[in-house]
């Protein structure tokens, strides 16, 4: 609190796309996905839908001019529950260090946790940070090493943004959020929608189990190739991520 006037200088807030709602104004529960997805309740949402179809065109307008100019750059997922003195969360900080050494911009969800610790990383290494944020039902906010933020109101543009914009993805330990990004970036490179680059999990203690389970039930079931195992990358080793990077990177400077 400001020890003259009582305001508070930084107070808490929640951010629904290009705008930042403060103190009482971000008790509104619900986002804009939600609105747009839940179709129970009153008709009225059958004659708003067609305008919210001018919303969702400025978005991919706003995230597509944002970013337009950004060089060759790696995505990195992870947990925003990381506390700033975790383990995960330096690993996370040397990750976005090295991403920058070796040339290349990062992106991250630009919430905190895992996301900030890359962002810092990268920004103190001198490189471009950039977070792509989401309107939440409760408070995040982009992290103060965000050298370029964009904030948006529906899931499914940002994720383009990350797709469009990446090298890379690698998957620090994260949740469900986490998660949902690492299958469908598995199922875009899968069938082709996207060029192939290669998705890294990033540390074996957290992730084996789940490459077992794809290894042992879903690739030994049939419902998966052997060529779709060999898109993950399993590792513990910072300059191991970053070589399967560049080496991803070589291999789609040289093809073009």
């Amino acid at each position: 609190m400001d020890e003259h006037n009582g305001v508070d200088e930084h107070p808490r807030e929640k951010q629904r796309g290009p705008v930042v709602l403060r103190r009482e104004r971000r008790d509104e529960l619900t986002t804009t996905d939600q609105r747009l997805l839940d179709s129970r309740g009153p008709s009225d949402w059958v004659h708003t839908d067609p305008w919210r179809v001018l919303r969702i065109q400025a978005e991919f307008v706003e995230g597509f001019g944002a970013l337009a100019e950004v060089p060759s750059a790696v995505t990195v997922f992870g947990s925003a529950r990381t506390g700033r003195d975790h383990p995960e969360y330096e690993v996370g900080r040397k990750l976005g260090g090295a991403l920058a050494e070796a040339g290349f911009a990062v992106i991250t969800g630009g919430g905190p946790g895992a996301m900030e610790a890359v962002n810092r990383g990268c920004s103190e290494a001198g490189g471009f940070s950039i977070g792509l944020g989401i309107e939440l039902p409760f408070e995040q906010g982009l992290n103060p090493w965000v050298d370029l933020g964009v904030n948006f109101r529906y899931f499914f543009v940002r994720k383009t943004m990350f797709i469009k914009y990446s090298q890379a993805f690698i998957c620090l330990p994260g949740g469900f959020g986490t998660l949902d990004e690492l299958f469908e970036a598995l199922t875009l490179v899968q069938t082709k929608k996207v060029t192939k680059f290669p998705v890294v999990l990033f540390g074996r203690s957290y992730w084996q189990g789940l490459y077992d389970w794809v290894k042992d039930s879903v690739l030994a079931s049939g419902k998966v190739g052997e060529k779709d195992l060999a898109l993950l990358h399993l590792t513990d080793d910072i300059d191991d991520a970053v070589r399967v990077v560049n080496e991803a990177h070589k291999a789609w400077a040289d093809a073009h």
